[in-house]
């Protein structure tokens, strides 16, 4: 599947570079590979020593209150280049959950990047909680990606991008015009 990133340009396909193991799968001797949660846990020490980058990849039921396995991979979090998590169907929104924890709890600056079952509608929301990599199925079409991210202009919702939300903006212009909220 291919990558789509957002840039100042605009939004770019890019491939990949990475390839997804599976649960059980060998883990080849060059090229970078997202590793599962599990794998990671197991062999990090030795993940950690090859030459080629190496980054985790979070099933959508992964805990997210971290209980289990956060404070092992937060520490690890920093030297990962790529988080991935997956959208194994399109209604499945724990990955959402994931994102944002990894972004605000764990301070994870790295690529987020969401993988699985993503549509074109949920690259906006996404991006809101912190992903900044998508793979898509094949032929989808640009347009429809950068329309995607301007469609919706205002927010009611505080997130981990920053942007400001109708009700502060309401709130900042009561405050100016002196008339309260």
């Amino acid at each position: 599947m291919p990558l789509v990133k957002k840039t100042a340009e605009g939004v770019e396909l890019i491939p990949t570079g990475w390839t997804r193991l599976a649960e059980g799968d060998a883990l080849p001797e060059t090229g970078a590979v997202l590793v599962s949660l599990s794998l990671w846990l197991e062999q990090r020490d030795t993940l950690r020593q090859r030459a080629e980058p190496v980054g985790v990849w979070l099933a959508s039921n992964t805990d997210t209150a971290f209980a289990a396995w956060g404070e092992a991979l937060a520490g690890d979090l920093l030297g990962l280049p790529v988080v991935a998590i997956d959208f194994p169907v399109f209604g499945d929104g724990r990955g959402y959950s994931i994102a944002a924890l990894l972004r605000q709890r764990h301070g994870y600056r790295g690529e987020l990047r969401a993988i699985g079952n993503v549509l074109v509608d949920q690259v906006s929301a996404m991006a809101r909680v912190g992903f900044d990599g998508f793979e898509v199925a094949e032929g989808t079409r640009l347009e429809l990606l950068e329309q995607a991210w301007s469609r919706f202009p205002a927010v009611y919702q505080t997130a981990t991008d920053g942007r400001e939300t109708i009700w502060q903006r309401r709130a900042a212009f009561a405050a100016a015009k002196g008339t309260g909220a």
